[in-house]
């Protein structure tokens, strides 16, 4: 289908570009930018005036539940709240039920994302079997099955032996290791950050040396095996400025924080508001503060929704026994133009830490609009306030603690490979 796309505010910011364009889109591809190509018929015609154009999100955190939890959400369902959002390509940690440690699992999740011809779907394989931590997965067959990457998603790996092993194999073929910093035992039952209010609240805490001590580890041993590293959600002032130094001296570490994270804090849980029982746990205003200069700095590379639905049953109950975790795929877009307002940046720059970044980290051709890539453009009304509900969501997971804000930035039409899978 040949697909024009008229009067839009263009950002490419790969290209560095943003000015009011046209796009022409035809097989799939774009086709042209600004004029149309010769003997272009456009089947259809999107006007795009008052808002702006840009590449698809892309989401390095997306739990979709399946396979084993389709009572917390389907792939259908999370495939529909992905298009919602603008997200055109996410990636998907491995600890479901079974793990993604075997090929055909990968496959068969690759197999039933394609069929549903939404989001493209990348799967982050298990590093170890059964996220045991023991035993290495075979690396090579997950990878042409489909891994983009390899990870213990938030499933321990104790045994920093097994953890070398893994990084020297993974380095040797270039595969990326994505691992978050959380030392088991010092995290043992934590719900919350080690501050005043888990203290107040009588709750389990979590230091923010369970992550730098996790970190170290980490660094030390991809400074010692060259592999290249992804550092998952960091959650803390001194976790950020480890990252910073390891980059400043030169090693392969790239990182990513949670949307979650950069707006909120500890003293969001207020009542005990199971919404806000996150992993990693939302820690003080001055962590904030520092993944949001992080953020902006370069840091931290990308920004993700780090999307978990959970039942409602399993969030209805006290703080500290509640699932963790919070839906996000539809709250990315709004939360990234919130963060970038506050912080007076550009929305080339904004929208570059959902986009082209996390498409790097990736190691995706993607997150641009470049005449001849693939057609995953997000469009959307940079100034559509609209109000948090959770029954509006399409995910099936109405779990945020977002619920009641107004948020600015609505998607009006997602297309993915010259395709409209989503429109408002």
């Amino acid at each position: 289908m040949n697909i024009q796309i008229k009067n839009g505010r263009l950002i490419d910011p790969k290209n560095k570009i943003d000015a009011q364009q046209d796009v022409f889109i035809a097989a799939g591809k774009i086709a042209s930018i600004g004029s149309a190509p010769a003997s272009f018929a456009a089947d259809k015609v999107i006007d795009a005036s008052g808002l702006v154009v840009a590449p698809g999100l892309i989401d390095l955190a997306a739990r979709l539940r399946e396979p084993g939890y389709e009572y917390m959400a389907t792939l259908e369902s999370e495939m529909d709240a992905a298009v919602a959002g603008g997200v055109t390509s996410l990636a998907c940690p491995p600890d479901t039920d079974p793990a993604l440690d075997e090929p055909g699992l990968v496959e068969m999740l690759k197999h039933r994302a394609r069929n549903l011809n939404q989001a493209r779907v990348y799967p982050v394989g298990a590093l170890t079997a059964g996220l045991k931590g023991q035993e290495l997965t075979e690396m090579a067959e997950l990878v042409d099955a489909g891994c983009v990457a390899f990870s213990q998603a938030d499933a321990p790996l104790t045994d920093t032996r097994v953890m070398m092993r893994a990084m020297q194999y993974a380095a040797t073929f270039d595969y990326p290791v994505w691992m978050r910093p959380q030392d088991s035992f010092l995290a043992k039952n934590g719900v919350a950050h080690d501050g005043e209010v888990a203290t107040r609240c009588g709750l389990p805490a979590i230091p923010v040396s369970a992550e730098t001590i996790a970190l170290a580890t980490m660094l030390q041993l991809a400074r010692d095996t060259g592999v290249r590293l992804h550092i998952c959600r960091i959650s803390s002032a001194a976790g950020v400025e480890m990252i910073r130094a390891a980059k400043q001296q030169g090693l392969k570490v790239t990182c990513d924080v949670s949307m979650n994270h950069v707006h909120l804090s500890d003293m969001d849980i207020g009542f005990f508001d199971p919404n806000c029982h996150l992993v990693p746990p939302l820690r003080s205003l001055h962590d904030r503060a520092a993944l949001r200069s992080g953020l902006l700095d370069g840091t931290i590379d990308a920004i993700c929704s780090n999307h978990a639905p959970v039942d409602e049953d399993a969030k209805q109950l006290p703080f500290a026994e509640a699932e963790p975790g919070a839906t996000g795929l539809e709250l990315l877009l709004p939360l990234v133009l919130k963060w970038a307002q506050q912080e007076k940046l550009g929305l080339s720059d904004a929208l570059a830490r959902a986009t082209l970044l996390p498409a790097r980290i990736l190691g995706l051709d993607a997150g641009h609009l470049a005449v001849g890539a693939a057609a995953d453009l997000c469009v959307f009304d940079p100034e559509a306030w609209w109000k948090v509900e959770p029954a509006a969501l399409k995910s099936q997971g109405k779990n945020t603690p977002f619920t009641g804000y107004e948020v600015q930035g609505k998607v009006r039409y997602t297309l993915v490979d010259g395709q409209v899978v989503y429109q408002a």
